[in-house]
């Protein structure tokens, strides 16, 4: 019997066409900046997505201290830790952390939307955040895009 057959091609580390991505997170909301971060870390936004590659896009965030949160969040939620003691749990809000450290907001929010295996490790290495607009990975040329545009 004579039939059409057809053959799934999945990428691999070789195959894989890496793109470096320019994100400004100026005035965009914290969760809908971290999902579709999360989205183009994975490489979900390709037609070749490999779920057991890593074959997403390295992305550069920019301008991190200019997230919005919604509601009252700036305020009410809360960021657990615990230092490793007895009683060494530590509490702070994303106002404080907007302060001191306003890069960590977004990569602890896209952490978060990442498989918790070694792959989501490795796919996390990608993502770059940084504060204000400069970035040394200009010799990359990283595109910039609009997070509206991806879905």
């Amino acid at each position: 019997m004579d039939s059409i057959s057809y053959k799934t091609v999945y990428k691999n580390k070789e195959t894989a066409q890496k793109n470096w991505i320019l994100v400004d997170a100026e005035n965009e909301v914290l969760g809908r900046l971290a999902s579709r971060v999360a989205y183009m870390l994975r490489g979900k936004h390709k037609t070749s997505f490999t779920p057991h590659m890593d074959s997403g896009d390295n992305i550069v965030v920019v301008n991190a201290e200019k997230i919005k949160l919604t509601g009252k969040k700036l305020t009410d939620k809360s960021y657990i830790r615990h230092t490793g003691y007895p009683g060494g749990q530590r509490f702070t809000t994303p106002k404080e952390l907007l302060r001191t450290f306003p890069e960590r907001i977004i990569e602890m929010a896209v952490k978060r939307m990442l498989p918790k295996t070694k792959l989501g490790d490795q796919v996390y290495k990608n993502l770059f955040v940084y504060v204000g607009e400069k970035h040394p990975h200009e010799a990359q040329q990283p595109k910039a895009i609009k997070l509206t545009t991806i879905k």
